[in-house]
C-alpha cells in the first residue's frame, strides 16, 4: 500500500529547517536507495518462481553470455563488483540447484571455475524472458526516461570513480542505444 506522504518530502523539509546546504544531497541519496530496495523486491518477485534472487541470476547470466559458459571465480566478483565470500556463496547456492558446477582450472588447478549446466542455461533464458516482459519492474517509465535516468546514474558512478573515466559511454549524446532502438 502506498503511504499518504512521501516521507522523502518529509526528511527534505526537515533538513531544509536544520542543514539546508545539505537538503538536496541528502534528498538524492536517499531517493536513489528508496528506488534501489523497491526495485530489488520486484525483481525478487519476479524470480521467485525460477528459486533465483537477482544476485544469483546475474552470476547465471554472466556466465551464460560467455563463449565456454564459465568463468573464474574471482572474475564474476570483479565482473559483478561483489565481494568474493559473495561470489562463493551465490555459486554454493547454484552448485546445490544443480545450475552451476565448479571444477580446477586445467592450466592452474589453485584457480577455481564455475561453469553454467545445461539447466542453469535453460532457466537462466526462462527467468531473462520473464525480467524482459517486466522491464526490469520498469515497466511505468518510458524507454527515453530509462536512458536519461541511466546516463544521470553514470554521472553519479563516475563521479564515484566506479570506472575509469575513459570508459564507453553507449548513453553519450549523438551515439549508441540512446539513439537507436538497438539494445
Amino acid at each position: 500500500m502506498p503511504l499518504p506522504f512521501d516521507p522523502i518530502a518529509e526528511a527534505h523539509r526537515q533538513w531544509q529547517e536544520r542543514w539546508p546546504e545539505h537538503a538536496e544531497h541528502m534528498a538524492a541519496v536517499t531517493s536513489v536507495m528508496r528506488v534501489q530496495q523497491m526495485l530489488i523486491g520486484e525483481i525478487d518477485r519476479a524470480l521467485k518462481p525460477y528459486g533465483l534472487t537477482f544476485a544469483s541470476y546475474e552470476a547465471l547470466r554472466l556466465l551464460a553470455f560467455t563463449r565456454e559458459g564459465e568463468l573464474p571465480m574471482g572474475k564474476i566478483g570483479e565482473r559483478l563488483m561483489v565481494h568474493p565470500a559473495s561470489v562463493t556463496n551465490t555459486v554454493d547456492k547454484l552448485e546445490r540447484a544443480g545450475m552451476v558446477r565448479r571444477r580446477s582450472a586445467p592450466e592452474d588447478r589453485r584457480r577455481v571455475l564455475a561453469t553454467i549446466t545445461p539447466d542453469g542455461v535453460k532457466l537462466v533464458e526462462n527467468a531473462t524472458a520473464t525480467l524482459n516482459a517486466a522491464d526490469f519492474a520498469l515497466a511505468g517509465i518510458d524507454k527515453s526516461t530509462a536512458i536519461a535516468l541511466t546516463a544521470l546514474l553514470r554521472t553519479v558512478r563516475e563521479s564515484g570513480n566506479d570506472f575509469e573515466s575513459d570508459a564507453h559511454d553507449p548513453w553519450a549524446s549523438g551515439r549508441g542505444a540512446a539513439d537507436s532502438d538497438q539494445p
